[in-house]
């Protein structure tokens, strides 16, 4: 008889616990603010004299400090803990042809500052240079000192190749293309850097606090200068192959230009049809003319017959290409976004409602963006704070 080589499952080492459990505490702090050693032992599972362990533990390693006590009930009053915000700063950035927009925040998620800086007419080799002055003024003015931001997260109107490391779609940002770029900004800026497709991250601040959150699978379709979707299967962003899924301003679609050639940047499909340019477009022609697509759909929410016309028609279009769309992903959730859908509000949002349940199947909830300031550089924080948290978390 031959013996078995088979190895036995091993079980879990005291250490690995120990931060198994730390980490869920630290989740639970940051998810609930101030608790007790008692409230935290009761969360966990843990008994007094270990939620006691824990919690000094993480008070050397300076993860929590105590804020305060309890009052008002029977029995002494308990220490409560926090989170230390002080564990650690990241950086969100958003990039487009015009500014960069950067914002602060500590490791509990609280922003710090916001600061922006123009780069119309920056060459294409002072790029790295300026995004790393962009971080550092926005650094010392939230009060920081060098070196002290844990990671910084980038989103771009473009998709990053796995592969190769270079921006793909992104045309309109020149000095965005170097397969080394995320290695130079890395360097420049003092902090690990990762870059992430612009509407991607709009996503991913939509579902940890916004129109999608506790929604696993979802669309976000952002429709303004450009025209992008962001999807979410499970929980995990798609990305695709070649990192462009979601790509969806070049799609043909019915009534739009399809004899064009990308590779010459002659757009056409969803683009030419939703696209700010195309919403301009479309109000000249009902007589709603504006210099910019918020102020033409802003003027046909006000204008009775040929505003009702018009939205009644961009609503199709939008519609048209979700279609396509929901079609291929049947998502339980569609989240607007973008210059264009936030302009139109709610009776747009209904009305693209309307219009998609006409020409499609599949009917998913269509939702608009319900977040304050810029989705894209909140889910750049949010990237950033996920990356952090699991660097300090999980090392101290």
């Amino acid at each position: 008889m031959t013996k078995s080589t088979a190895k036995a499952p091993l079980a879990g080492t005291p250490s690995l616990l120990r931060a198994i459990n730390d980490r869920a505490a630290l989740e639970l702090l940051l998810a609930n603010g101030p608790l007790s050693r008692t409230q935290i032992g009761t969360l966990t599972g843990l008994s007094k004299p270990t939620a006691s362990q824990l919690l000094a533990r993480l008070e050397a390693a300076g993860l929590v400090l105590p804020v305060g006590t309890t009052a008002g009930g029977p029995g002494p009053n308990a220490q409560l803990y926090q989170v230390n915000p002080a564990a650690g700063y990241v950086a969100g950035l958003e990039v487009t042809g015009s500014e960069i927009r950067v914002a602060i925040a500590d490791i509990t998620g609280s922003t710090l500052v916001e600061h922006s800086v123009p780069t119309r007419g920056v060459p294409a080799a002072e790029t790295v240079a300026r995004v790393a002055a962009a971080v550092a003024g926005a650094r010392q003015a939230a009060g920081l000192a060098d070196g002290s931001l844990r990671t910084v997260a980038i989103g771009v109107g473009g998709a990053p190749d796995p592969v190769t490391g270079k921006l793909r779609y992104a045309s309109h940002l020149p000095g965005w293309h170097s397969p080394r770029l995320v290695e130079e900004l890395s360097e420049a800026i003092g902090a690990p850097v990762s870059i992430e497709n612009d509407v991607n991250l709009a996503a991913v601040a939509e579902r940890a606090s916004g129109a999608a959150a506790g929604s696993e699978d979802f669309v976000l379709l952002w429709a303004g200068a450009g025209v992008g979707a962001a999807i979410m299967i499970g929980g995990r962003l798609h990305r695709g192959f070649t990192g462009g899924a979601g790509e969806v301003g070049y799609m043909p679609v019915p009534d739009s230009p399809f004899e064009w050639d990308a590779r010459r940047r002659k757009f056409g499909g969803f683009q030419a049809l939703v696209g700010a340019p195309a919403v301009r477009a479309l109000a000249r022609e009902h007589g709603l003319g504006a210099p910019t697509a918020e102020e033409s759909i802003a003027k046909a929410l006000e204008t009775p017959g040929a505003g009702d016309t018009l939205l009644t028609e961009l609503a199709g279009r939008l519609a048209v290409g979700l279609s396509v769309i929901v079609a291929v992903i049947d998502p339980q959730l569609v989240v607007l976004s973008g210059a264009v859908p936030s302009a139109g509000g709610e009776r747009l949002r209904a009305l693209v409602e309307d219009e998609l349940a006409r020409i499609c199947i599949a009917r998913p909830e269509i939702r608009s963006s319900a977040l304050p300031g810029s989705p894209v550089l909140l889910g750049a924080l949010q990237r950033a704070l996920t990356d952090a948290r699991e660097a300090v978390f999980s090392t101290h």
